[in-house]
């Protein structure tokens, strides 16, 4: 077992941050995790996947474990659908192409999404009027203490609006290790009225999309207002859509009626971000290295040395701002180290 030490973790996260690990160890078999949780010389341990959903304010002194297990591999079907068994490390976005190429339904509103398969069912990502828990079957997990591996299902990891077990009475308690999704494979259900992806459909001349199609039309989209991570350092939404009451809805409704929106159900109301940030002046801003994209005003975004600090201050600024303009909070999706 080979540790490496002060390594620049700059590769393993989007937002292209030079923090150091003291100490790093790349971590490809279930038994590489299991030995190195085991060793007590390094109490403390931090992990790292895609880096996508993350931004680092400081160097982390642990010994960090960039989790890395590759596979993906069928565990059942039927005429009607199958369910894949998904390592942590394999690459959200790869997987998707994957599932298309294989004419198995589910993901494919969820194209471009940056990071690996492991965080997916932490944060509950989703795109277009779908999030992972519409597929999500189950999930297996390390439990950091014990090394014991442990199965989750859909109840039991408690998801929510970007959120989950895993964000809060697990955190820091487990490792996902594998995912298993439930996907159709044949009677695709689409979902086509989210965002623009209708009309991104009718510019491409396409009637009768097929999930291919409506994969194509995301990537689209996301690519016409997000910055790649490869070129530009970002960690793609920064900031979660905030759901109001219905009391302070009217409220803000009556006194900006031009306000998009999307009624969730008759007492919760949400609100985009964007919206709220561009609205607040800070869209294409610039304060040194940190910026807020020019095309997408959730969008942080590192143009080449800020630092996690700068970044965060930034984000506590358009919070502030937002909340002084419209009386509404809004709050961080990505994870602040």
């Amino acid at each position: 077992m080979k540790i490496k030490n002060n390594v620049s973790l700059k590769p393993y996260n989007t937002f292209g941050i030079d923090a150091k690990a003291r100490f790093f160890y790349e971590i490809t078999t279930l038994t590489a995790l299991e030995s190195v949780l085991k060793l007590e010389e390094y109490p403390n341990k931090f992990i790292i996947s895609g880096g996508s959903n993350m931004l680092l304010t400081k160097d982390i002194d642990a010994l960090v474990l960039h989790l890395n297990l590759k596979g993906i591999k069928i565990v059942s079907e039927t005429d009607h659908d199958v369910i894949i068994n998904v390592m942590a490390g394999e690459n959200w976005h790869e997987l998707v192409l994957w599932t298309l190429d294989q004419n198995y339904g589910g993901l494919e509103n969820m194209s471009l999404i940056p990071g690996n398969t492991g965080t997916s069912p932490i944060q509950n990502i989703g795109a277009y009027g779908v999030e992972l828990k519409d597929t999500f079957e189950s999930c297996e997990a390390m439990e950091i203490a014990t090394q014991k591996l442990k199965i989750f299902n859909k109840e039991t990891c408690n998801f929510g609006y970007r959120e989950s077990f895993f964000k809060n009475e697990g955190k820091g308690k487990y490792i996902i290790t594998s995912v298993n999704l439930r996907l159709s494979k044949k009677d695709h259900v689409l979902n086509t009225s989210y965002g623009s992806i209708d009309q991104e459909l009718q510019h491409m001349g396409i009637t009768t999309p097929t999930i291919k199609d409506i994969s194509n039309a995301v990537i689209a989209i996301r690519k016409s207002k997000l910055p790649d991570p490869a070129e530009l350092g970002n960690s793609g939404s920064f900031f979660k859509n905030p759901i109001i009451n219905k009391i302070d809805f009217l409220h803000f409704i009556e006194k900006h009626p031009e306000a998009p929106f999307y009624k969730l159900s008759e007492e919760n109301y949400k609100i985009p971000a964007g919206w709220l940030i561009e609205q607040s002046g800070f869209k294409g801003k610039r304060y040194g290295d940190a910026g807020v994209h020019k095309n997408q005003a959730l969008v942080l975004v590192n143009y080449g040395t800020a630092t996690g600090k700068e970044i965060v201050d930034l984000a506590h600024k358009i919070i502030d701002t937002v909340y002084a303009k419209f009386n509404i909070r809004i709050l961080p999706e990505v994870n602040i180290v």
